[in-house]
């Protein structure tokens, strides 16, 4: 398997990292964050290398990259059909398959557009495919037959959704039960955003990211679409990193950088109090879940608060839950503690939020919370003037709550635009913002986005969102300790990491297809 050496490393003042590498890597759950650069910013860094370099140098080096992992993933592979757009990125693919041809291997190349109109590099290396005896076809074949296909066709180029010949040939290589490689990015998936354009979007199994990573490979559709996905920055990484990235992808170092060992002489209030506010009739669960997931962090102490006046007063399956139904009027109560507010708390919700927003110092906002600040001025008002007070927030919204926030019409609107609509609310309300769902976005005012690449869809699960709102404000409180106590947006950072990650199984492990909010908490105290 191809793999990358790690040639040098720096630190941003944000404690991420940019990392020059050879070859393709693969980027599972990295340890260090990765730049994530928009197409603006791809093209900026390809503009400036190839202004560097002999005329073609990239296009080679792409053709290669994509040969070398292509042979490496399938090394028996003997027929690969590519599939080659009108563009750089279907010259990429000739280029690949020149490297295939001299391989040995059955290459065929289905070129979509006219040759005549290629673009300079596109058409040299369509001439040195030819040369080495590549068969290229025009347009949609009758048949495909390959052990492997590679799917060239539009890269960065798209602009809309894939019409004609080209939507074909995205329905062809989503047909094939062979191994699939994207070049650059899946077709039709945009690599800003991670959704299509209302078109077909190619499933590859690998993704082979060229010069820069794209955000639209982690966050909304584009884990599904680009499957494992692999980087080469073909040698630009000087270049890049003169860049300002789009967003960051989310790493362990992120994560853990805040932890640290227990001293013999720390106590129960040395790791702080958790209060959370929630759960009325029929949703105390919610409350309770959150409560655990606080104390399976690592708080001192952990209270909660459920607004259920016929609630139970012992969770019995965690008796060090300590059950206090009125705790959030107690203002010296909240005013020492990190509270987590909205899981499972319905209307009545809105009676207690006036009080936490102007004295809890750390407030985590989930659930019906969110939905309560949507339709009320007033708590919106109060809510941006926790910033100015020097309190921390965070809030915790899945799509549909952040399209309530955003006056957005609903939750399709936000997963059209992730990563704006969780700076629009960060901004707007001064907070940290989790946008929820697969390659959540954390957000803050002031700060490039990270899209977090632990989890996936087990967590898709009543009660893991309660789970998340629980373990941050655990983590939170507990940070607090640390000599130099961490910003909420590096807590809910570390948060999102790793409740994803104890989704995630580990290396030989099963995926089971569920997994419930309890047993995510008991993965969860297990990393601790």
């Amino acid at each position: 398997m191809p793999h990358a050496s790690r040639r040098n490393a720096g630190a941003d003042r944000s404690g991420l990292r940019q990392t020059t590498v050879s070859g393709p890597l693969p980027l599972l759950l990295p340890d260090i964050a990765w730049p994530l650069h928009d197409a603006a910013g791809s093209r900026a860094i390809e503009a400036m290398s190839a202004a560097s370099l002999p005329p073609h140098t990239l296009m080679q080096r792409a053709g290669l990259a994509t040969a070398k992992l292509a042979l490496a993933l399938a090394p028996h592979a003997q027929t690969f059909w590519i599939a080659a757009g009108p563009g750089n990125n279907g010259g990429d693919g000739l280029e690949a398959a020149m490297h295939l041809q001299r391989a040995g291997k059955q290459v065929r190349v289905s070129l979509f557009g006219d040759p005549a109109r290629q673009p300079v590099d596109a058409a040299l290396s369509r001439a040195r495919a030819q040369e080495a005896g590549v068969s290229i076809g025009s347009g949609m074949p009758s048949a495909t037959h390959a052990d492997v296909a590679v799917d060239a066709l539009l890269g960065l180029g798209l602009t809309k959704a894939p019409e004609g010949d080209l939507a074909a040939a995205i329905d062809r290589i989503n047909s094939l039960t062979a191994l699939r490689l994207a070049v650059d990015l899946p077709s039709g998936l945009d690599g800003d955003t991670g959704v299509s354009h209302g078109g077909a979007v190619a499933n590859a199994t690998h993704t082979l990211s060229l010069l820069s990573l794209k955000p639209g490979l982690f966050t909304a559709q584009g884990r599904d679409a680009a499957g494992a996905i692999w980087f080469d920055d073909l040698g630009t990484a000087t270049v890049a990193a003169a860049q300002v990235p789009r967003a960051w992808l989310g790493s362990a170092a992120a994560a853990w950088q805040f932890e640290q060992p227990r001293r013999h002489a720390q106590h129960k209030g040395s790791f702080g109090d958790v209060i959370v506010v929630g759960g009325t009739v029929n949703m105390a669960g919610a409350a309770i879940l959150a409560g655990r997931a606080a104390l399976a962090a690592g708080a001192g102490r952990v209270y909660v608060s459920v607004l259920d006046p016929d609630a139970p007063t012992l969770d019995s399956a965690w008796p060090e839950l300590m059950l206090e139904p009125r705790l959030w009027r107690d203002r010296r109560a909240v005013t020492a503690a990190t509270v987590v507010c909205g899981c499972g708390g319905g209307d009545a919700v809105r009676e207690v939020l006036p009080q936490l927003l102007a004295h809890a110092p750390r407030l985590a906002l989930d659930a019906d919370a969110l939905n309560a600040i949507a339709v009320d001025s007033a708590l919106q008002r109060q809510l941006m003037t926790r910033a100015r007070t020097g309190q921390a927030t965070v809030l915790t919204p899945h799509p549909l709550e952040a399209a309530r926030l955003a006056g957005l019409p609903d939750a399709a609107a936000v997963q059209r635009s992730r990563l704006s609509v969780a700076e629009q609310l960060a901004a707007q309300f001064g907070c940290v913002v989790i946008l929820k769902g697969s390659g959540s976005v954390i957000a803050a005012p002031g700060r490039v986005s990270v899209i977090n690449p632990s989890g996936n869809a087990r967590l898709a699960s009543a009660g893991t969102g309660d789970v998340l709102a629980g373990w941050l404000g655990g983590i939170w409180t507990t940070s607090q300790a640390h000599p130099q106590p961490p910003s909420a947006a590096l807590v809910a950072q570390a948060a999102a990491w790793t409740h994803g990650l104890g989704a995630d199984a580990g290396p030989g492990q099963r995926q089971p297809h569920g997994l419930t909010a309890s047993g995510l908490i008991q993965r969860l105290a297990a990393l601790n």
